[in-house]
Parts: C-alpha cells; structure tokens; sequence
C-alpha cells in the first residue's frame, strides 16, 4: 500500500466512523418515528465503515475509490443539512472532511 493509499483510506475510515458515530447518538438520543429514522441511518452508517475497512483488508484501489466517492458524497449532504439549519459547526466540519476525502483521492489517482 502506498502512502496516498493508506491517507486516503484512514481519511474515508475515520470519516465513516464520525457519521456512524453521529447516527448511533440520534438513535440513543430521540423517540418515535424519528428513532426508527436514526436507526436506518445506523444500518447504513454501519455498512460504510464496514466497507471502509475492507479497503485496508484488500488493498484494492478501485475499491478504495469507490468507498471514498461514497463517503464524499455522504458528507457534501451532511454540509448541506447543516448549511440548511443554519449550523456552522455541522457544515463547515462534513465540508471540510469532504474537502479533504477529495484531495486524498486526486493525490491517490496521480
């Protein structure tokens, strides 16, 4: 594994775990329909950082990149939700991890 490998798997890993992280708090922390949403979140929230660790198991790059677009996407929506609440915190933090996850995947295609 070369070294932009290994960047941009543990930026895609790290991020897929921060979302799952915040998926697991909306599921302890809420009741009603809304648990039962946060829950879904959790599944596949979990399948992500499932995948994302496969990266470092098989070494793949088409799968690497796979996972990291994935994770790109997830995070620009999240900056997206929170530029709709009004939530600095909550877009500028999934926009800057996005931003990054890009970078890490542009320096792994050279």
């Amino acid at each position: 594994m070369t070294v932009p490998f290994v960047v941009c798997a543990l930026i895609t890993a790290i991020s897929s775990v921060v979302s799952f992280g915040f998926s697991v708090a909306a599921a302890l922390n809420t009741a009603g329909e809304a648990r039962t949403m946060a829950l879904y979140a959790c599944a596949r929230s979990a399948a992500l950082v499932l995948v994302g660790a496969a990266s470092f198991l098989t070494g793949s790059t088409p799968w690497l990149l796979a996972i990291a677009s994935c994770m790109i996407i997830v995070q620009a929506g999240d900056a997206t939700i929170g530029a709709l609440i009004r939530d600095r915190v909550k877009t500028l933090g999934p926009a800057g991890t996005a931003v990054l996850n890009l970078a890490a995947m542009i320096w792994l295609l050279r």
